[in-house]
């Protein structure tokens, strides 16, 4: 009841008014599925208020945001300190927030004909076929991870982002923590000089690319697989355990976090646990401290409050995992930083 009254003023001012409020925001395709599901279903609740979302990857969304472009980004990977203080350069010095929504995996998928079973990788594997050293599906670290399956003398043919993303950021933050060597030569970024592959726009481009490219290998979020219908497999985490991805793996990921950063920008890859799946993240909208329009501020702040409730619980059927109740608890005392 109490949340239900919370969203009364907006409601109630919106239809007073009679006004048509429109949030313009673009960022991540790795949520978009799920963010597409709760601006449709929040614009039924309040029909005066629309969102209009561009998923462009998370490079455009933090990009626009920074611009004042939209009113606000949305990222898989949190904001450098160098793109915070860019930010507040050019906003008089305020600042912007960083709100988690959901967590989502990236997960290997793969186009191996006559392969039907799921293929283990290890981070060396990972690793190794993204630098460009190794080159075949019959390779010896493949060949070990997956005992009894007749793994082909193909070529492989990585497939990656063209776009600033931050599927690729979570993807290349995992590589850098599993492999020294791709920390030293590639590194971190929403965009890398990648070593090897071909170039897909968004998570919907590299499915298309690996579904139509026999013997391809490439990395796309989850909810993209599986509605694809595409293999993706197995990848074995910090603890030597070989975990699919799935909610309970990236939620036992999540919860290895004990100390969490006010400001939320945390990375989760890697973590430690045996039933922890190892390339997974949280996903975060990009909010100005400061919106100047107070009937767009007031409308985000609601949905912000929305989205920590009602919203978690659309979470699960579309492949994401609920964040965890201590971080929507500090969230929902977060949205009143917005000024």
């Amino acid at each position: 009841m109490k949340f239900i009254l919370f969203l009364l003023p907006v409601a109630m001012a919106l239809t007073a008014s009679g006004q048509q409020v429109l949030i313009n925001a673009a960022g991540a395709t790795f949520p978009y599925p799920m963010y597409s599901k709760w601006f449709d279903e929040y614009h039924k609740k309040f029909p005066k208020l629309q969102f209009n979302y561009q998923s462009i990857g998370s490079g455009g969304g933090i990009k626009q945001v920074t611009e004042g472009t939209v009113d606000f980004g949305a990222s898989d990977g949190p904001m450098t300190d160098k793109q915070i203080a860019d930010f507040r350069a050019k906003h008089g010095g305020s600042g912007v927030l960083h709100f988690p929504t959901v967590l989502g995996a990236d997960v290997p998928v793969y186009n191996l004909p006559g392969v039907a079973q799921q293929l283990n990788f290890t981070p060396e594997a990972l690793a190794g076929i993204f630098l460009g050293k190794i080159t075949k599906w019959n390779d010896a670290e493949l060949v070990k991870a997956n005992p009894g399956v007749s793994l082909p003398a193909k070529d492989i043919i990585v497939v990656h982002r063209s776009d600033g993303s931050g599927t690729t950021y979570v993807w290349v933050d995992y590589l850098s923590k599993v492999s020294k060597e791709w920390e030293t030569k590639v590194g971190r970024g929403t965009s890398v000089n990648w070593p090897v592959g071909l170039g897909g726009k968004g998570n919907e481009g590299v499915s298309g690319q690996v579904k139509q490219t026999p013997n391809s290998l490439g990395y796309i979020e989850l909810v993209y697989a599986v509605q694809n219908k595409m293999a993706y497999g197995k990848v074995k985490n910090a603890a030597g355990t070989f975990v699919a991805p799935g909610l309970a793996g990236v939620t036992a990921a999540a919860a290895s976090v004990k100390d969490m950063p006010a400001d939320f920008r945390v990375s989760i890859t890697n973590a430690p646990g045996k039933d922890s799946y190892p390339i997974a993240s949280f996903t975060w909208l990009l909010i100005p401290e400061k919106i100047t329009d107070p009937t767009k501020k007031k409308a985000i702040k609601e949905f912000l409050a929305w989205m920590l409730v009602e919203g978690q619980k659309m979470s699960a059927v579309l492949g994401y995992a609920p964040l965890p109740a201590t971080m929507i608890a500090n969230e929902q005392k977060a949205i009143a930083k917005i000024l």
